[in-house]
């Protein structure tokens, strides 16, 4: 009997351990993902504030939100430099019951002749 009990013990601490390991590796799936798509954002294009959204694949999907920033507050219309906020949130599992992660970046731009927002360089 006692041997019945510790065993169904270890197998409770087995479960959870193998249930919090996959957590832990979806997780890094997803920050890995979130940081390739946040590192190639804007390069070689515009930065444009509003919003994206797309999918990794189809179980990750994403969208990520584009807004000045500055830490005094509002932007400076004419600066010569304009920092954004890159806002990336990561959702993933099912619609009852969805996991999500959120990623934030800096980019800076400048504004061309247009008016458009450059990435810097």
């Amino acid at each position: 009997m006692l041997l019945a009990i510790a065993f169904t013990a270890l197998m409770k601490v087995a479960g959870a351990s193998i249930g919090l390991s996959h957590n832990a590796a979806e997780y890094s799936e997803v920050a890995m993902r979130a940081r390739s798509l946040l590192d190639g954002a804007f390069v070689g294009e515009p930065v444009m504030p509003g919003s994206r959204s797309g999918r990794f694949n189809p179980r990750y999907r994403w969208q990520l939100d584009v807004t000045p920033w500055s830490p005094g507050g509002p932007a400076t219309p004419g600066e010569p430099l304009q920092l954004y906020q890159l806002d990336l949130t990561v959702a993933w599992g099912s619609p009852a019951h969805p996991r999500t992660a959120h990623f934030r970046a800096l980019r800076l731009g400048t504004p061309d002749l247009a008016g458009n927002v450059q990435a810097a360089r």
